[in-house]
């Protein structure tokens, strides 16, 4: 399937046919594919939890108030974004680096490449993504608005700031995942209407875990009609500088 056909083909589905099985390992090759999408510096703060229990399911359709997109479907995938995993990612981010750098570059270079990466992933992206009840944040939003008087920097670096960079990033991976689903013919919906506190509690996730969406997957029901898709003029969307 062209990634033309899997756009048009992925549809956000609300009621599954619950006669028609769904290849759970297809959709663990398709959580795969989603490592592949594109995250902000790479950190991959995020988890999916691959949900195929049938009591899990029926705690996670109350949790998401009875909707047939979660009860009808045979499979769910929780996407998680994880902050307190930032040090542990930049860690192997930087480990990563340094094995690149020595494929990448003859020795004489491999101090100066690798100093930049221990600059960034070492100092400055465990300060980024560092947390304490909002007070880092308000260190980091300081700091900017002085050295901003300067030259450009990031503006957005509040602890609430990187929460919306690390769902901005789970996002890219959902979508992966979906579009890899449509590839195989299957059908999903992502969901953003649930009780987020019963979602951890049935996943028993930590305190600092966030549940970003929880996407169904499953065959849609050939007698249900969708109907057609709704959509802005792209001419109200489309802007062309140049």
């Amino acid at each position: 399937m062209s990634i033309q056909a899997a756009l048009e083909h992925r549809r956000a589905i609300r009621q599954y046919d619950e006669t028609r099985p769904l290849d759970s390992e297809c959709v663990k090759h398709c959580l795969e594919l989603a490592t592949l999408a594109p995250t902000s510096s790479n950190m991959q703060l995020w988890e999916a939890y691959h949900v195929t229990d049938p009591t899990l399911l029926r705690h996670l359709g109350r949790a998401g108030f009875g909707q047939t997109a979660l009860t009808s479907a045979p499979e769910l995938v929780v996407f998680v974004v994880r902050p307190d995993y930032a040090r542990r990612r930049a860690k192997a981010n930087l480990a990563a680096q340094r094995e690149a750098i020595r494929k990448a570059y003859p020795e004489e270079k491999w101090e100066k490449y690798t100093k930049r990466q221990e600059t960034y992933y070492g100092k400055l992206v465990p300060f980024l993504y560092a947390r304490c009840f909002g007070l880092v944040g308000l260190l980091r939003k300081a700091l900017v608005q002085l050295v901003g008087l300067f030259t450009p920097v990031p503006r957005q670096v509040s602890e609430a700031d990187y929460d919306v960079v690390l769902h901005k990033s789970c996002a890219l991976v959902a979508q992966t995942f979906m579009l890899a689903m449509s590839e195989q013919g299957y059908d999903t919906c992502p969901l953003e209407g649930f009780d987020s506190w019963r979602v951890k509690r049935a996943l028993h996730l930590p305190y600092a875990a966030q549940v970003s969406m929880i996407v169904s997957c499953g065959v849609r029901r050939a007698d249900v009609p969708l109907g057609e898709r709704s959509r802005i003029p792209f001419e109200e969307q489309y802007h062309r500088l140049g």
